[in-house]
């Protein structure tokens, strides 16, 4: 299974499974994890949403061998599946639990969480433009509001990989714990908003994200028509192996 879920009570916990490839979005993974997000946020016994990978990674964001192969059809699938923005559609709150690195896509998804805590094994990363592809899912609409413009913009013009303790510094997560107790702690705060009245908490969850979308809706339209127009598929497998060789370097550190 690429996604596997466990209910803690009223938290469900969904895991990325795709561990030998870093948990990378291919179409399998993209299709059950829209699937299960749907399911969580429609299933009333579900007052929480916790959201993780399976180690040694959080998630490397698109699969550029499928998308190499696929080109132009791989993207499509998100027209109608999009895992990646789907986080930040969720009624219910979704606590990201970062076990280990997140790359490009896998970024935009966490960026969609409520919040995120980190394992302090977790490292980050907008690789889109090295990759040679533009954002889609919204990093330029909520990196900002995460981290300030100008720290969004130097992420993404870069590139450069920031680890736990920078992340915590620039407020990309709001904590970083051992590895070991990531996901119990990331249970933890979940719980915490189980205890609120479900009404109460939607309305909370309604209140923050009708005070972004004023700033976030114009950065999102904007931000699809420059990558629709602009993003070239056809040779990502000519940067792959470079890419694909960084991000495991990273990862084994």
């Amino acid at each position: 299974m690429t996604v596997l879920r466990d209910d803690v009570g009223a938290v469900r916990v969904l895991t990325l499974n795709r561990p030998e490839a870093r948990n990378a979005l291919n179409s399998e993974l993209i299709e059950a994890l829209y699937a299960a997000f749907c399911e969580a946020d429609s299933d009333p016994s579900v007052r929480a949403v916790v959201l993780t990978g399976a180690d040694p990674a959080f998630c490397a964001g698109v699969d550029l061998k499928e998308a190499q192969r696929e080109g132009s059809a791989y993207f499509e699938r998100y027209q109608t599946h999009n895992c990646i923005t789907r986080v930040a559609e969720m009624r219910k709150p979704v606590v990201g639990a970062i076990n280990g690195p997140v790359f490009t896509g896998g970024l935009e998804m966490a960026l969609g969480c409520d919040f995120l805590i980190a394992s302090e094994r977790a490292i980050f990363a907008d690789t889109h433009a090295r990759v040679g592809i533009l954002p889609g899912g919204g990093m330029t609409a909520r990196l900002p509001q995460v981290v300030g413009a100008a720290m969004a913009r130097r992420l993404s013009m870069t590139g450069e990989v920031i680890d736990a303790a920078r992340a915590l510094q620039i407020g990309l997560v709001t904590e970083v714990v051992a590895h070991e107790g990531l996901l119990e702690r990331a249970v933890e705060l979940a719980g915490q908003i189980t205890e609120v009245p479900a009404p109460i908490m939607a309305g909370l969850k309604q209140i923050y994200v009708s005070g972004a979308a004023p700033v976030t809706d114009p950065a999102l339209a904007a931000e699809q028509e420059i990558s629709g127009a602009l993003s070239d598929a056809s040779d990502l497998g000519a940067r792959y192996a470079e890419i694909s060789e960084r991000n495991r370097r990273q990862i084994r550190r």
